[in-house]
């Protein structure tokens, strides 16, 4: 399916030919007709792992059949497409985009450890000097990528630039990841791409949760143990909310807590969006204490959330109907979805949940993605790694007060 239109144009193909050659050719050749004679600029490739092993000759057939710009893509467990999530079989999807008057800066990171800390290589050093906040769009793999570093960059070089993607899934070990940067096959490290100009690249990050109980500040912690809450132990506390749930809500909720930080405490009102979600350890009867997957500091706010199917299609849907009431003259023209390898059909019950979302709150717009190990997306305006967790990146195009065309303060 295809997006047409004097400026922007979106194109989403799909192929299930088992034959590498074939799917590569398939795709390309699906792109090359759509766009005619437009370059492409940016294009995306996901692919499930049964061409894991043959990625090199996949590429070198979609670059044969139509010439591309800026080739990004990776490897996953279950692969986003058109309007279907294909969980388990083999399946290549091309997304691809024309864009005038946009810059795409494409990078492959790397990184070494020296003693406690990460040498990075490979950053886009003129990045910076743009005067316009970018849009980074990262895809990684798990076994050689401290994220937190490059989220750490992105910070110091362009403040305020919000980060998307995903986390390669499918492989079991270090090298057996494949990433994809135009004609090249990499096995660790980031590729990426920044994006700036003539475009609004909106981020929305459906974290699947809905609070429990009331919100408490942190009175006692250490690194990631919540000691206390308002002044009573976290134990006691959560046992009190579990109590007045009624024992069937209690059950399913103590199966799937999560603990919520407010990212601004001082709002007089906080909202599901208004968390990061961390995920729950455990908890120690003695101490009271209850581990959370972060670290917290004493004078935060936090609430307990349950993470089920209900609350993240609730969630999601409501995110993205809100996009729209938010900006209602930047139509989408094309999606990136990238979704928790968590979620899909065993999570929801049904399939293409997530895809069928976008395109019900969004429209009938090309989109693409893949189930991740790790889903990359700004809360709050700082980027983080979630889990569990739908991150969609809405392209359209820009009006004069699109968040692209805000410069960034350096």
């Amino acid at each position: 399916m295809g997006e047409e239109q004097t400026g922007m144009q979106f194109h989403v193909t799909v192929s299930r030919d088992t034959n590498v050659e074939k799917a590569g050719r398939a795709v390309g050749n699906a792109v090359k007709e759509a766009f005619g004679e437009s370059p492409v600029d940016l294009a995306f490739v996901f692919f499930s792992t049964h061409y894991a092993e043959d990625a090199q000759r996949l590429v070198k057939a979609i670059r044969h059949e139509v010439p591309i710009q800026v080739l990004l893509g990776c490897m996953g467990e279950g692969v986003i497409g058109d309007s279907e999530e294909f969980e388990g079989p083999a399946v290549v999807t091309l997304w691809a985009a024309r864009l005038p008057k946009v810059h795409v800066f494409p990078m492959h990171l790397t990184f070494r450890e020296e003693g406690n800390s990460y040498v990075m290589q490979g950053w886009p050093e003129g990045v910076a000097s743009s005067t316009e906040r970018p849009t980074f769009i990262l895809l990684a793999d798990p076994f050689s990528t401290p994220i937190e570093e490059l989220f750490s960059r992105i910070d110091q070089q362009c403040p305020g630039a919000p980060a998307i993607g995903g986390v390669a899934s499918g492989g079991a070990d270090l090298g057996e990841n494949r990433l994809v940067l135009n004609d090249e096959v990499f096995h660790t490290g980031i590729v990426g791409v920044v994006v700036w100009g003539a475009i609004s690249i909106r981020t929305v990050v459906s974290q699947g949760c809905k609070p429990i109980g009331d919100r408490y500040v942190v009175t006692k912690a250490e690194r990631n143990i919540i000691y206390e809450l308002g002044g009573a132990p976290t134990l006691e506390r959560l046992q009190t909310i579990l109590q007045g749930l009624g024992a069937d809500e209690a059950r399913q909720a103590a199966m799937a807590l999560q603990v919520g930080v407010a990212f601004d405490e001082h709002r007089e009102r906080l909202d599901r969006g208004d968390f990061l979600i961390r995920g729950l350890l455990g908890a120690d009867q003695q101490s009271g204490g209850v581990a959370v997957s972060d670290l917290v500091k004493e004078g935060q706010t936090v609430q307990f959330h349950v993470r089920d199917a209900q609350s993240a299609s609730e969630e999601l849907n409501l995110l993205l109907a809100k996009d729209r009431v938010d900006f209602p003259k930047e139509v989408p023209k094309g999606a990136l979805l990238f979704s928790c390898n968590g979620r899909g059909r065993r999570f929801f019950a049904e399939p293409h949940h997530d895809i069928s979302a976008v395109q019900k709150r969004v429209g009938s717009i090309p989109v693409a993605g893949f189930f991740a190990a790790g889903e990359i997306g700004p809360v709050g305006g700082q980027n983080f790694i979630h889990g569990y967790t739908a991150s969609v990146a809405l392209f359209s195009e820009p009006t004069e007060a699109s968040p692209s065309h805000q410069p960034h303060s350096s």
